[in-house]
Parts: C-alpha cells; structure tokens; sequence
C-alpha cells in the first residue's frame, strides 16, 4: 500500500509540474512574437495594431526585466474582475476557463469536508487491520479496507457514494445551464457578422447544362428566394499547388544542368533516375528534366483529370 511519503512525493510532482506550466504560460505570454497569440480579441477590436514597444523591446524578444518581475500581477486583476467586465475585456473563452476552477472549489471541497467529517472516523475507529496479517500503513486505516467484511458501515460509503454523485451533477447542471445562457447572451450582445449567416456547400454534383456557379445560383434562388443573398465559390487549389511547386523544383534541376553543360560542352551531364541519384538508369540529365517539366507543364495546363467538382466548396449568406 502506499505511504504518505510516496503520496507526497506524488503530490510534490503534480503540484511542480503544474507550477511549471504555469511560469511558461505567463513568460510567453510577455514576448512579442506571441502577443497576437494571447491577445486576439484587443487586436480585433483596434485596440492594439503591434506588441508593445520600448527601448527595452526586440522584435522578438521581451527584454524588459522589469516585466518578469510583475508578470504575475494579472492573476489579481483577473479574479477580481467582474465576469461581465471580463467578458468585455477578454471574451467568453476566459470568463469560462476561470469557472472550470470555481466549479472544481464548487465540487472538491464540500465533497473533502463531507469526507473528513463523516468517512474518516467511520473507517478510523476499527481495527481490521491491526488483527489482520496483512502490511498497512497508517494511511490505510483512513481507507474503506479498515472496515470488516458484513459491517453495517458499508452503509455510510454507500450512502456518501450517492451524496457525492448527486452534488456533483447537480453543480454540473447548474453551472451548464449558466454557461449556456452565458454564450447565448455573448451571442446576442455581438455585432452581426456575415460569417454567422454562412453555410458551406460541398460535394456539388455536376449538371451538364449549368456551371458550379450557375447551379448553385438557380438552386438557392428557387428553394430559399427569401433567405438567399449571395454566394461565392472556393476552390480547393492544394493539388495545383504542389504540382507547381513540383515543377518548379524540376525546373531548377533542369537550369542547373544546362548551366552545367554549357560550361563545359564536350561532355553532357548524366544523372541516375533512382533515389538520391544512387541508383537506377543513367540518362541524360537535360533531357529527363525536359521531359518532366513538360510532363507535369501538360497536367497544370489541363486540371480536368485532376480537379473535380468535389475539390470545390460553395459558401453563401443567407
């Protein structure tokens, strides 16, 4: 069974690597590469166009040392913050982050009170243990082991287990019901956006009488007239993209040999075709290079067989 001396070597890990991660967090968050990181919504607003800057500021480094020595001022101001003045501050995410905790105090420390005062001593006062021949450590006296098989105190833990579960679903559901109307209040307090009346269309089917742009058009128009307002199409340009830059790096290839021959022209370059050029055909390196450069130059130039209609997505606002 474990000690108290491993639990609180347990505990001491925990609680350090915690202390840990919050240090990292809060240095971060003062360098200045980070500051659209951690302050999006000041930069959203026009509050802030650029980190802070001083004499004491680099481009990418805080070297202002005075700041390290503060950088834990803003936990005191956020606890004390009202929530709606937090809300308006840092938006609905933090408000949110800081009831995680308050639910945990919320949960833990009735439940923590509960226990001491009504399991401990029930668990404590017997002294199964001590008759048995088992290894135990005094830890363990406080545990349901010290506890006989048939005893009638088997009711306190299952009665506690019950306690427990309802408060804890009970404080779940309160605080759900908080956050819900919390985010619905967010929601209707914001400024209307056309990102909020956005649909995305995927996967459109081909018509051979309409274009993308004219069947969705002719689509929405007919089924939602009073809703429909515009659209606008997207296309999905990855494969083009690493095609080009495919080609491009063959076409260097291809001016490094032609540089390479044309400074020495009694021999023409070669290369092998395999991995790294270790192994595989030797061929003349100019000619493969044009061979696929031309080959790809004829797949950019005709998207048909490698761009379909389920590479394309539709977005209207309704």
């Amino acid at each position: 069974m474990a000690s108290l001396k491993d639990i609180g070597l347990a505990a001491a890990i925990n609680i350090l690597s915690a202390f840990v991660f919050f240090i990292a967090f809060a240095i971060l968050r003062l360098q200045p590469f980070n500051d659209r990181v951690y302050f999006p919504k000041w930069y959203l607003r026009g509050l802030r166009s650029s980190p802070m800057r001083s004499g004491a500021f680099s481009k990418f480094l805080n070297l202002d040392f005075r700041s390290y020595l503060r950088f834990l001022n803003w936990m005191p101001a956020a606890l004390q913050m009202p929530e709606p003045e937090l809300i308006e501050h840092a938006g609905l995410d933090s408000a949110v982050y800081l009831r995680i905790y308050r639910i945990g105090l919320k949960i833990f420390a009735p439940i923590t009170c509960l226990a001491f005062a009504v399991m401990v001593p029930v668990n404590w006062t017997n002294n199964t243990l001590e008759n048995s021949k088992l290894a135990y450590e005094d830890i363990d006296k406080l545990s349901i082991s010290n506890i006989p098989n048939g005893s009638n105190r088997f009711w306190t833990h299952l009665v506690m287990a019950y306690a427990f579960t309802f408060w804890t679903c009970y404080v779940l559901k309160s605080e759900y019901e908080l956050i819900a109307l919390m985010r619905l209040h967010f929601l209707a307090s914001e400024q209307r956006r056309p990102d909020q009346f956005t649909v995305l269309v995927r996967n459109i089917p081909p018509d051979p009488d309409e274009s993308v742009n004219q069947l969705v058009e002719h689509f929405f128009l007919v089924n939602h007239p009073d809703h429909f307002l515009t659209h606008q199409v997207v296309y999905n340009a990855n494969i083009l993209s690493d095609l080009v830059s495919e080609k491009k790096n063959l076409r260097n290839w291809l001016d490094f040999y032609q540089r390479k021959y044309y400074r020495n022209q009694s021999k023409r370059p070669l290369m092998k075709t395999g991995f790294l050029g270790l192994w595989g055909n030797t061929v003349d390196a100019i000619d493969y290079y044009e061979s696929e450069v031309d080959k790809l130059s004829s797949k950019v130039m005709i998207p048909s067989p490698y761009f379909s209609l389920s590479d394309m997505s539709k977005s209207f606002e309704v």
